[in-house]
């Protein structure tokens, strides 16, 4: 079945203007590279569940401007890093949009980066005091983040700037009444896939040579962003069935 399944065939006959806009396939196109997982039928998902608006011209297929294209970033990249229920991410959208989306790509990935909490790169350390300082979350529970395998200290006592936000996601968690000791499975399900990139990645690791070593890595990302988008997924359907 084709990416645009049961989209009209692009009708010639649009007036400039109206061509400026992308057809489903376009935005599929677009986004590709960011989300592998979406499909067409996604996209119709997403639109039912009044997330995003494409125009309709006259031969019935839709169009999708800049800022359609924009909001459904700013949503795609909201399931895949927060894990969050539709009815959120809707709710966000909105006070988005009433201040204003931004109209380039480079300014909303911008904006994607600074709303879901891109991991940062491993550069300041922390002790653990200075660490429960910038987090406001307490010694006890920290000690509890690293007997659950949460977070993990240096070999000099100190943590990075992934076991700030780490922390920090984990006291979220604790504010709908989930302890430490619930979050676990996290730390095995990370485990787990950490493992089957491992394996996938064997052969090329194996070998000596930097572009195979360079291949091996590129690799690995993207079979992890790639479980990472699965499990937001299925998280995120069974959600949005059970709410």
């Amino acid at each position: 079945m084709s990416t645009t399944d049961h989209e009209p065939a692009e009708d010639s006959t649009e007036t400039p203007a109206e061509t400026k806009d992308k057809t489903i396939g376009q935005v599929l196109s677009h986004l590709g590279e960011s989300f592998p997982e979406l499909t067409a039928s996604k996209i119709r998902f997403l639109e039912d569940r009044g997330l995003v608006f494409p125009q309709r011209t006259n031969t019935g297929y839709r169009k999708y401007s800049s800022r359609d294209i924009e909001r459904l970033r700013y949503v795609l990249t909201l399931q895949r890093d927060q894990y969050l229920p539709l009815k959120v991410i809707k709710a966000k959208v909105e006070d988005l949009e009433r201040r204003g989306f931004p109209e380039d790509t480079a300014s909303s990935q911008a904006e994607d980066a600074s709303a879901v909490g891109a991991l940062p790169r491993q550069s300041r350390r922390f002790t653990i005091r200075e660490l429960s300082r910038k987090t406001s979350v307490d010694l006890p529970m920290l000690r509890e983040l690293i007997t659950y395998g949460l977070i993990e200290e240096n070999e000099d006592g100190t943590f990075d700037e992934l076991a700030v936000q780490v922390t920090e996601l984990c006291s979220r968690l604790t504010a709908h009444g989930l302890q430490p000791r619930h979050l676990r499975p996290f730390r095995a399900a990370a485990d787990r896939e950490v493992a089957l990139v491992t394996q996938a990645v064997a052969p090329l690791a194996s070998r000596r040579d930097a572009r195979s070593q360079e291949k091996a890595s590129q690799t690995a990302r993207e079979i992890s962003s790639l479980c990472t988008n699965l499990h937001a997924t299925l998280v995120a359907d069974q959600v949005e069935k059970s709410w």
